[in-house]
């Protein structure tokens, strides 16, 4: 394995050499690495670290899933709304096969994450033991690194390393398989020792100082700049040193979904959404600006529509810590590689302060526009069917911004990005790159155990709800106070509208009937109300958000309403549809 060169932790319950065994060490190390609350699920192969589990009760806090799906989306919201690295136990088979769809999420959207499963006695790898499943090789496209311990001595560096790796540069998930006999060997443990460097891991790039320069020079020379955010901000603890960036510049900037929330949605220069369903002025734009700055994003396809379309009248400038990321999908004529925390100030130094207050009156002139065709319509509409809309519109009223937003995927996910208010960063939790169904409800659990202070509201489709809905006994258990809101329309919205506008309407599969969901909530114990009309509609959301506990509200929205604007499939950015 790859030297790995640590210095010492904070000082663990074990401070001198003693015969420990693996299962503790795991736990000491979690310990170790300031980790206070695990997500998991017991099962025959992760038994022994469920019962070194049990001594650990007033330094480890465990949140009983109901579904090892369920636990590892809780661990992303966690990391999301905490910024930390999220924790989660799984057992062997389809304990860890039940992980999958989670670290694939979390790979694409670059979340910390570190994932202990239980294997089985290192003596019958291979044979299709009970409950044997090849997890190293199953997980190794969509994990930044995985390990399988046969032996305990490996656990503490091999968990240091795990952290280390899963935090660092671009954050990702890890997963580590522990065999049933290291969880239960007896050795010599001499403490644990917080990783700092692994050999031919680079996490972040070396600052070249003539990149800076260059792209210093097309920003001071455009007459038409745009800047393009993402995540990377945010992962990157870079939020003010953008603003700073943005203010001095004077450059318009816009966000991908996972940016979202990076910097106040009332900043004078926040000019909205990106993408298929972003706003008009931002995409129809991104075409005619002359230098294109792009930071901490990764030219997703749901941003770029057609690549051959795609800004090819602009200088590309682009930031990111992943150099794979430069000229993967769209040619850079500038690459930055680094931390955005360390480039953005080197470049914000460089740069000459200006207004560009025409180029920014464009898209201002761009919004006028969709509010008169969409926003105005779906905002404050004049049927007497209810808008997800409006919904979203009423909720900002009342939280003022503040709420941690925790979507799942669909067209509820869509509207609630285009039209949600927020003040601070971590607030905007999506499945971005992946776009998984049932992704909010146990996302929505971890997001309140990762910032216990916050009002955390789980906004959710009548489809992606019912992927996941097990997990209200998670709730119940731990009787966390979360807000869900089911936004039902009776489909599976996102689908059929695709259905109706490129397929002539043929509806396949598309209707889905849910259950009675405030009795389904009532059985949990938690509260709820069903509403309609529009009369009840902000009654009802404040009694939601005053709750004192969990509550679930469901609104019957309009069935065939659709998502604008919208960038259709094969089209480019700038022939995106008002209606």
């Amino acid at each position: 394995m790859p030297s790995v060169q640590a210095t010492p932790a904070a000082p663990s319950n074990t401070t001198q050499s003693t015969s420990i065994s693996g299962s503790r060490a795991v736990l000491d190390a979690l310990v170790a690495e300031g980790v206070d609350t695990i997500f998991g699920y017991p099962g025959g192969a992760i038994m022994p670290i469920y019962d070194a589990l049990y001594d650990y009760h007033d330094r480890l806090k465990h949140v009983l899933v109901r579904h090892e799906q369920g636990g590892i989306h809780a661990a992303q919201g966690y990391a999301r709304a905490s910024g930390r690295t999220g924790v989660v136990f799984a057992t062997s088979g389809p304990g860890a096969t039940n992980l999958v769809t989670g670290l694939a999420d979390a790979m694409i959207d670059s979340t910390p994450l570190v994932a202990i499963t239980g294997q089985v006695f290192a003596h019958l790898l291979g044979t299709d033991a009970f409950q044997e499943t090849d997890v190293i090789n199953i997980t190794s496209p969509i994990t930044k690194w995985n390990y399988q311990v046969t032996d305990a001595t490996e656990i503490p560096t091999v968990l240091a390393k795990a952290f280390y790796i899963a935090s660092s540069g671009r954050p990702g998930p890890v997963l580590i398989d522990i065999t049933k006999n290291a969880q239960l060997q007896l050795f010599d443990y001499k403490g644990y020792e917080l990783c700092q460097h692994v050999r031919s891991y680079r996490p972040k790039p070396i600052v070249r100082r003539e990149y800076i320069d260059a792209a210093a020079q097309l920003i001071n020379a455009a007459q038409k700049p745009f800047v393009i955010f993402g995540q990377g901000v945010i992962l990157g603890k870079a939020e003010n040193e953008f603003i700073q960036f943005i203010e001095k510049s004077g450059i318009p900037a816009a966000w991908t979904i996972l940016g979202l929330s990076a910097i106040p949605t009332d900043h004078p220069l926040n000019v909205g959404m990106l993408g298929m369903h972003g706003n008009y002025g931002p995409n129809v734009l991104t075409n005619e600006c002359d230098v294109l700055i792009a930071v901490g994003m990764r030219f997703d396809d749901r941003v770029t529509g057609r690549l051959d379309k795609y800004a090819k009248q602009a200088k590309i400038i682009h930031l990111d810590i992943d150099p794979s990321e430069i000229d993967k999908n769209v040619k850079a004529t500038v690459g930055v590689w680094g931390d955005c925390k360390e480039t953005l100030p080197l470049l914000t130094q460089l740069v000459e302060k200006k207004e560009h207050s025409n180029w920014l009156q464009r898209f201002k002139e761009h919004d006028a526009e969709e509010n008169k065709e969409v926003t105005f319509n779906e905002l404050h509409p004049e049927s007497p069917v209810l808008t997800m809309g409006e919904v979203i519109r009423h909720l900002n009223e009342i939280t003022g911004g503040d709420a941690i937003i925790v979507t799942d995927v669909g067209q509820h996910q869509m509207v609630t990005c285009r039209y949600a208010r927020f003040n601070q960063s971590k607030s905007n939790i999506t499945s971005g790159g992946l776009g998984t169904m049932g992704f909010s409800l146990p996302a929505a659990i971890g997001a309140k155990f990762g910032a216990p202070k916050r009002t955390v509201i789980a906004i959710i489709g009548d489809g992606g709800v019912q992927m996941t809905l097990q997990e209200l006994g998670t709730i119940m258990q731990t009787e966390i106070n979360i807000k869900i809101l089911i936004l039902n329309n009776q489909f599976l919205g996102m689908v059929r509208q695709w259905q109706q506008l490129f397929h002539d309407k043929r509806y396949s599969f598309v209707d889905i009937v849910s259950p009675d969901y405030v009795k389904l909530a009532s059985a949990y114990g938690i509260s709820g109300a069903s509403i309609s009309q529009r009369e009840d509609l902000h009654a009802a959301l404040q009694t939601m958000i005053d709750h004192n506990g969990s509550y679930l509200l469901e609104v019957m929205v309009g069935k065939e309403n659709n998502v604008f604007p919208m960038v259709p499939q094969g089209c480019s950015v700038s022939e995106i549809r008002l209606k």
